[in-house]
């Protein structure tokens, strides 16, 4: 890879500014719901499936229903967005407020991550 575009690369990935807020994987044929918040939702989407199809989540209620229904028996969406200034600043006081928004909305869901 050329030296300048390996550096137009890494001063890009500085400079992004990941979506934040509150993830769900929502199970169609059950309508079983789990929540979490995320400091970059597509990472934390990738990282989730990666680990549900390598049978190694550790939230075993979703690991089983993963395994029974497959990719395609989830909704996976971002229920809400977190708006920020800086994406240096510690968000997670604000995102874990946003999360406890989402389950008083939604007493019976779950967290994602136990």
């Amino acid at each position: 890879m050329d030296i300048n575009r390996k550096k137009r690369l890494l001063e890009e990935y500085r400079n992004r500014r990941p979506e934040m807020g509150v993830i769900s994987f929502r199970c169609k044929y059950t309508g079983e719901r789990f929540l979490g918040f995320s400091m970059d939702t597509k990472a934390d989407f990738n990282s989730n499936r990666f680990k549900l199809s390598a049978k190694g989540h550790p939230n075993k209620l979703l690991q089983n229903l993963w395994d029974e229904y497959g990719e395609s028996g989830f909704e996976l969406s971002v229920i809400e967005i977190l708006e920020y200034d800086n994406p240096d600043d510690d968000h997670s006081r604000k995102l874990a407020t946003l999360l406890a928004l989402c389950f008083a909305n939604d007493p019976k869901a779950r967290r994602i991550w136990r």
